[in-house]
């Protein structure tokens, strides 16, 4: 893990009087002392070092096994779920989210995640918090198959309060140039994939909060019948993280491509895969969105449109692959826990704007 002055301390300025100023050093060694455990957890053979270095170390060497290695980088944060968690001081599973959120990008290309390091902006170190995130990024981290090489705490006091926080992420993963995945493979008559996901994942919460916690004036303690569960612990569910899913996937068939299904909806997400001479057509019917979905809208009154350019509506990830190769695909990933289903195939653009359209109306139970 990176380090500033002890580790993944806050940076240092001027004066003798930084403590005064709000900024503890002694917690963010805490906290260091505290991750160091969870960090181990996710170390691969390439990496080099531990915590306290001023940078990650990974062995480039071990891309010799490429041909000609292209190396995927990607960044991304949580957004405004990161609120949810403080109200709920629940700090163990956000870290899923951000590892989900970089990692599932870059798989999109065909690239194994390689490493990750992450930035926490706390208003006030408390160490068990910082460790808890930090946990729950080092689990995401195995999940995806990466390593947390590298990391920063730093303390805002004043900009943020001592119980605000904030998360980024960002990650690089490596595919072999003649396997890397994307629009120039999709041809006509390929079959969509959707694979479920795991709730409202990481975007759309600036509408989620303001319609059920602020309009529809829901406590994040309430049960909520439809869920099993309450309200705080729906919204808090981590967004899966799809990368070691679509890796064996494309192993086990020829993948054209994937779609990760983030801010924009699956529509405008699935359209930045697709060439401008073919479009994709997904069938609403072909699945049901979790109530989570239905709540929002009914409490909101929110429009359908709307609420598809926003939320994932019960799909987090999408693959394209060849009609013959459909129910291997399925197979595969039903081995591996996740639920799928073809929920729409590739045609030609014609007269279509985009690349991507739902069309029907959605199942329901």
């Amino acid at each position: 893990m990176t380090a500033e002055s002890s580790g993944r301390a806050p940076h240092a300025g001027a004066g003798a009087s930084y403590a005064a100023a709000g900024v503890d050093i002694e917690a963010g060694d805490r906290a260091v002392e505290l991750m160091k455990e969870w960090v181990k957890k996710t170390q691969r053979p390439e990496v080099l070092g531990g915590l306290g270095g001023f940078a990650g170390l990974f062995d480039a060497s071990a891309l010799k096994r490429f041909e000609r290695p292209l190396l995927a980088s990607a960044t991304d944060g949580v957004g405004t779920k990161v609120d949810i968690a403080r109200q709920l001081g629940v700090y163990d599973t956000i870290g899923h989210d951000l590892v989900a959120m970089v990692m599932d990008d870059i798989v999109v290309c065909g690239a194994e995640p390689l490493f990750m390091t992450d930035y926490i902006c706390v208003g006030k170190v408390h160490p068990e918090r910082v460790a808890a995130i930090v946990k729950g990024i080092a689990e995401g981290c195995v999940l995806a198959g990466c390593a947390l090489v590298g990391g920063e705490t730093a303390e805002h006091p004043g900009l943020l309060g001592p119980d605000d926080f904030d998360v980024a992420g960002a990650g690089t993963g490596v595919v072999e140039a003649d396997r890397l995945l994307g629009a120039d493979r999709i041809r006509t008559g390929d079959a969509v994939i959707a694979m479920a996901a795991s709730g409202l994942h990481s975007n759309g919460y600036s509408l989620v909060r303001h319609v059920l916690l602020k309009q529809g004036g829901l406590a994040l303690d309430a049960h909520i019948e439809e869920f099993g569960r309450t309200l705080g612990e729906e919204l808090l569910v981590p967004t899966r993280i799809y990368s070691l899913d679509c890796l064996a996937l494309t192993r086990t068939t020829d993948v054209h491509a994937y779609s990760h299904v983030t801010g924009g909806g699956l529509a405008a997400n699935l359209a930045r895969v697709i060439p401008d001479t073919l479009h994709a057509i997904v069938d609403r019917s072909t699945w049901t969105p979790a109530p989570v979905f239905d709540l929002v809208g009914k409490t909101g009154a929110v429009e359908r449109l709307e609420l598809e350019k926003t939320l994932n509506m019960g799909v987090g990830m999408i693959a394209i692959v060849p009609e013959d190769s459909a129910d291997v695909a399925l197979a595969t990933l039903a081995d591996r826990g996740v639920e799928a289903w073809v929920a729409g195939e590739i045609t030609d653009r014609g007269d279509h704007a985009t690349g991507a359209e739902l069309v029907g109306d959605y199942a329901r139970n």
